[in-house]
């Protein structure tokens, strides 16, 4: 992973190590109880949630969630303690807990899907697994077996997915959260004695497609992005890489300005010794597909390497199709989709300004688990708007347009897939 920790292949204990030597000072002993899907407890709700429909006001509202959460403990003197489901409800803490305080806390974003042949679906559970307990470990928490989490999260969507996600609506989803934060009541600067991972899932609009809250206008396709000025999402060395929630916050000012002007995300650059470098956008990763002056077609994003980036799922998805699917001899070329050579590389706006006013600049997207694959139509950058293809129909380029579909084939089971995990139902 160019430099950032590798979650793919650390063991739980190695993952603790890793986050050590990122800084964090918290380590479990060997005594302390792992976390045990097999201890799981489930204590069913006696009053169910009304189910929204789909894109109604309720799911833009970003507020409604399902019936149940998973809630597990984590304490200095036991370790994990065995894991629940219960009732979807407030969590109970302190003041001086930790995570108010100094940002102990780490979260992940994924989906579970209704398939068009009706089965459930997780996209590759095992990577945001192991993400989170890397972010863990970064921000002084404790770590876990990632299969164990990942156990738990299937037993959870087995109680709330039948009757949130009915075989009734194929190709809907719910947006899962599950997160970690420190509870203990110490408000001095050092790790929490006390943790709590909880899990929920809500039900949310599909923002990467047509759907525009209830009585607006239809929006227009393509995102148009705001390249930063002096602000920065994140630095060499730093923890751009990890999904903490001190990643966020501090990004909103900037968010909102751009809203305020008229643009939906922030392109974040980096002024380094590479002038003006392309790094995220918002909260997605940021991707360009351009005709290099040797006359190839490359699909470009930022690399991992210097800690900047997080290492999205999504991310690596679109860079292990486009590797595997869009070279020479494939069955998946089409006349308007051709061989691409895939780079992880640094670049800059400066690049991307250039490609644009030579006519080389031929398509931009994002990807993350919340806009999924988004067209880009046009990037504000020196107060001047760099508009972008998008494509033929106007609802985004032939690259983007082409891996979505992919992943959405995948995701809703119309192929069969080993990224696509079928959960069992209840």
């Amino acid at each position: 992973m160019n430099g950032n920790v590798d979650y793919d292949v650390l063991t739980s204990r190695e993952l603790t190590n890793a986050g050590i030597k990122d800084g964090a000072a918290h380590a479990q002993k060997p005594t302390l109880a792992e976390l045990d899907a097999s201890k799981l407890i489930v204590t069913k709700t006696t009053t169910v949630r009304a189910v929204p429909v789909p894109n109604s006001k309720e799911v833009w509202s970003f507020k409604e969630c399902t019936d149940h959460m998973v809630r597990v403990t984590y304490t200095d003197s036991h370790g994990w303690h065995a894991p629940e489901i219960v009732p979807y409800g407030p969590l109970m803490i302190m003041p001086t807990a930790s995570c108010l305080h100094y940002a102990t806390q780490c979260f992940e974003g994924m989906k579970v899907y209704r398939g068009y042949d009706g089965k459930l679906r997780l996209f590759r559970p095992d990577l945001n697994a192991k993400r989170l307990a890397m972010s863990s470990t970064r921000v002084a928490l404790p770590t876990f077996d990632p299969e164990e989490f990942v156990k738990i999260l299937h037993a959870f969507l087995a109680v709330d997915g039948p009757r949130w996600l009915p075989e009734s609506r194929p190709g809907t989803f719910l947006y899962v959260r599950p997160a970690i934060i420190g509870n203990g009541e110490q408000l001095g600067v050092i790790a929490p004695a006390e943790t709590l991972l909880f899990i929920i899932a809500t039900p949310w609009p599909d923002i990467s497609g047509d759907a525009v809250p209830p009585g607006a206008a239809s929006k227009p396709y393509g995102l148009k992005l705001l390249a930063s000025k002096g602000d920065t999402r994140a630095w060499p060395g730093g923890f751009g890489y990890a999904k903490v929630g001190a990643n966020y916050g501090p990004t909103f000012v900037s968010h909102m300005e751009g809203r305020r002007r008229g643009y939906d995300q922030i392109l974040w650059l980096l002024n380094t010794e590479k002038e003006f470098e392309v790094t995220e956008a918002g909260a997605s990763n940021f991707f360009v597909v351009w005709k290099t002056k040797e006359g190839k077609t490359e699909l470009v994003t930022a690399p991992l390497g210097s800690k900047i980036i997080l290492d999205g799922i999504t991310r690596r998805s679109v860079l292990e199709l486009a590797s595997k699917r869009l070279i020479e001899g494939s069955k998946y070329l089409e006349e308007s989709a051709g061989i691409v050579d895939v780079v992880e590389r640094a670049f800059t706006m400066l690049e991307i300004e250039e490609a644009y006013r030579e006519g080389r600049l031929m398509e931009a997207f994002v990807s993350g688990t919340a806009y999924f694959i988004t067209p880009v139509s046009a990037i504000n950058f020196k107060d001047e708007d760099l508009e972008i293809s998008m494509g033929s129909k106007g609802q985004g380029g032939t690259y983007a347009t082409l891996i979505k579909k992919w992943l959405i084939d995948i995701k809703y089971g119309n192929e069969q897939h080993e990224w696509g995990v079928v959960v069992e139902e209840n």
